[in-house]
């Protein structure tokens, strides 16, 4: 027995309104229905002194806060992981619940089991959004109450540029490069790493056919730019701007085609760009930070907007994407 058209045509009615108030909490969107990313609101973070932190016990050391799945934490972790700061920055990692939206924390830390708690102990304003990824100094100055040091991705990974590191630490913003990797962070940021998001919480046709076209625009302007016969964004040196578009590129098999429809072109199609990414994938330590299967759990799983049936598909393991392509 069909179903009446009348009863299809309410179903899809009360479900698009349905999704849109859904998709209001989850993904602002200005009239037009473009996607409206929110600010982050700590974006002066301090790296702090060199001799403080000689001084200090490894419990009393900085906390970086991150989440396995956020592109935006993937980030600061590499960072981390590049520049070897594990002894003078403690490493936490987040994971989200899917029922609460929050970032839970197990075991606690400082004895606190979400983020949203670290925020309030640290006596942030509640219009701050307990985000990942986030910085936490547990002893600033030695004062009773931690302190929030920042939660900005682009402005912390500039700040553990010149975070205290052991000697022959290279750095990935150096003074003769900053101009030309701020101009690719401003084409990253706003065309490619919230391009995919852009495409993934367009409200209509005509926002999603925008983003698309801005995003396959820009990452047409990278495979150029790589095809000059350049190992990285900026030359021969690994910088921010490669730290910076890493971690969208690595995802984009996983999560960005299949589940934000950012599937114009397949990836395979800008050569230069896969083989960027294999080589960064390949640097120490990098492969640690990344895992497919954990990234398609927490997207497809959490996102219920997107995927309301939060069935996880199979798909390839991280090494088969960057190595196969």
């Amino acid at each position: 027995m069909s179903i009446p058209p009348q009863i299809v045509s309410s179903a899809r009615q009360g479900w698009n309104w349905q999704w849109k108030q859904l998709m209001n909490g989850l993904a602002p969107a200005d009239n037009a229905g473009n996607f409206i990313r929110q600010k982050s609101q700590a974006l002066n973070a301090i790296p702090p002194n060199p001799e403080d932190l000689t001084t200090r016990s490894p419990e009393s050391l900085p906390i970086l806060i991150i989440g396995r799945s956020c592109p935006w934490a993937h980030r600061t972790w590499l960072i981390y992981e590049l520049r070897n700061l594990q002894k003078n920055l403690n490493l936490v990692i987040a994971s989200p619940n899917y029922k609460s939206g929050r970032w839970e924390i197990n075991p606690s830390l400082m004895g606190c089991k979400t983020l949203l708690d670290i925020y309030k102990l640290c006596n942030s304003p509640p219009s701050h959004r307990a985000t990942v990824p986030t910085i936490i100094d547990p002893n600033p100055n030695n004062q009773l109450s931690p302190k929030l040091l920042g939660n900005e991705s682009a402005q912390l990974v500039e700040a553990m540029d010149v975070w205290p590191a052991p000697n022959n630490t290279i750095s990935f913003y150096p003074k003769h490069l900053h101009q030309e990797i701020n101009s690719w962070h401003l084409l990253l940021q706003d065309s490619v790493n919230n391009g995919v998001y852009k495409c993934g919480f367009a409200r209509n046709q005509s926002a999603y056919d925008k983003a698309s076209e801005t995003l396959f625009s820009a990452l047409q302007k990278i495979e150029d730019c790589l095809s000059d016969k350049r190992e990285w964004l900026c030359g021969e040196r690994l910088s921010l701007a490669d730290v910076r578009l890493f971690p969208t590129i690595i995802r984009w098999e996983s999560v960005y085609a299949p589940l934000f429809a950012c599937s114009q072109k397949k990836l395979s199609t800008f050569p230069n760009l896969v083989s960027w990414r294999k080589r960064f994938f390949m640097l120490p330590k990098v492969s640690e930070t990344c895992n497919a299967e954990n990234w398609r759990s927490d997207y497809f799983g959490a996102l219920f907007p997107l995927n309301p049936s939060n069935i996880i598909p199979k798909g390839p393991t991280i090494n088969e994407i960057v190595h196969n392509n």
